[in-house]
């Protein structure tokens, strides 16, 4: 049987698991950093596949590494796993099914690396979708574990079509919070300062600079904190925001805007203002390596699915980008419904455990594991990769 047939019948073979794997990780939803049902769930399984896998990792309790090594020169091949829920929904984002087909993926090319070469690492990396210790991807690229890797490889969990990896855009989470003083709203003006006003003032100042920002730029908030009675003046506000951009660069040139929009809201009202990030890690943005992506499509098609280039996904944020600073990484969109869901929704949360759905586990199991074999046996397609990769990274420099 060839390498390629290993693979397939292997996936085959093991889905059943990682389908109820999905279900059961679907049914028990967490949210960032506290997925521990999850990541005992997936590391588990990993060790029944015959990885070592270390948990708590890199800062995060619910992170996990697990490792396959053939003892034969080759590449390292890291599958990159989520398994985190958004809070109040539960699985609407697919992460159910991200972590489990990863996992298979991983346990799907083990079977025939002990003879092509390399190492294959599976990596959890928790909340994704952010949180005061979110974004991991970005805590495991600044303690090293991509350091020695070549490529990483996802699929995430899409719509009713396939689409290929995007440039998703940089996302700073940040949290603008002013002080006044606390007085009566009617008999006693005067002696107050007023931390609504001040937060007022942002949204404006923000609604004007719009007007002066690349159209790649997006700012988004709420107000979380704006007061506690109409007759009393609020002496205590906060708003959450997210700054995003095409690159990082340009994303902390928008962030130190607000800064100085907080600054002068400050001095304009007499309050305290304070500006901070919200999570520990920023999220970068994904630098794409459309050859790479190509090993992927020409696999895709291979396993007779289809691809249409006139459909693309909206554009988003993921900590995948903090990745693919670093080194190659695709993470192209899978389909898991027969008809258009959003992200972040009741339709995506009830199709991320539907029949479309669950059968993208093995579907993007086989087309990641046989795209990492690509890389393993041609050892001159993986340096034009690595390559390109670098090409784009500079590029984006200028910008």
């Amino acid at each position: 049987m060839s390498r390629r047939d290993t693979i397939l019948a292997y996936a085959d073979s093991r889905y059943p698991a990682y389908r109820q794997i999905a279900l059961d990780i679907h049914a028990h939803p967490e949210t960032s950093n506290h997925e521990t049902f999850a990541c005992d769930t997936l590391s588990r399984m990993l060790r029944e596949e015959g990885f070592d896998v270390q948990v708590d990792v890199a800062g995060h309790p619910t992170g996990f590494s697990a490792v396959y090594s053939s003892g034969k020169p080759g590449p390292v091949l890291v599958f990159l796993a989520e398994y985190d829920a958004l809070a109040g929904l539960g699985h609407g984002c697919g992460h159910n099914l991200f972590g489990a087909t990863s996992v298979l993926a991983a346990a799907s090319l083990k079977q025939v690396v002990g003879e092509a070469g390399g190492e294959i690492r599976v990596y959890g990396t928790p909340g994704e979708e952010g949180g005061e210790n979110g974004s991991a991807k970005g805590s495991f690229v600044r303690e090293g574990f991509f350091n020695d890797v070549d490529a990483a490889l996802c699929v995430h969990p899409g719509s009713d079509y396939h689409d290929l990896t995007h440039a998703e855009i940089a996302c700073a989470p940040i949290r603008i919070a002013f002080r006044g003083k606390a007085s009566h709203a009617s008999s006693n003006p005067q002696a107050g300062i007023n931390a609504l006003d001040a937060l007022i003032l942002v949204f404006n100042a923000i609604g004007l600079l719009r007007q002066q920002l690349p159209g790649d730029v997006r700012i988004h908030g709420i107000v979380t904190k704006g007061g506690d009675a109409p007759n009393i003046i609020p002496d205590d506000t906060e708003g959450r925001f997210y700054v995003r951009a095409a690159t990082v660069n340009r994303m902390m040139d928008v962030y130190h805007k607000l800064e100085k929009i907080v600054e002068g809201a400050a001095l304009q009202t007499g309050c305290t203002g304070l500006l901070e990030p919200t999570q520990r890690n920023l999220v970068h943005n994904i630098v794409p390596t459309p050859s790479f992506d190509a090993v992927y499509l020409k696999n895709l098609l291979s396993l007779g699915e289809t691809y249409d280039p006139s459909r693309a996904a909206n554009l988003g944020s993921s900590d995948v980008g903090n990745v693919s600073q670093v080194i190659p990484v695709i993470q192209p969109m899978i389909k898991i419904s027969d008809t258009p869901v959003a992200g972040h929704s009741i339709e995506k949360l009830e199709a991320c455990r539907s029949e479309t759905g669950l059968q993208s586990i093995r579907l993007g199991a086989k087309a990641l594991a046989l795209t990492a074999l690509d890389l393993i046996e041609q050892p001159e397609l993986l340096a034009k990769i690595k390559a390109d990769h670098r090409e784009a990274v500079e590029r984006q420099k200028d910008d």
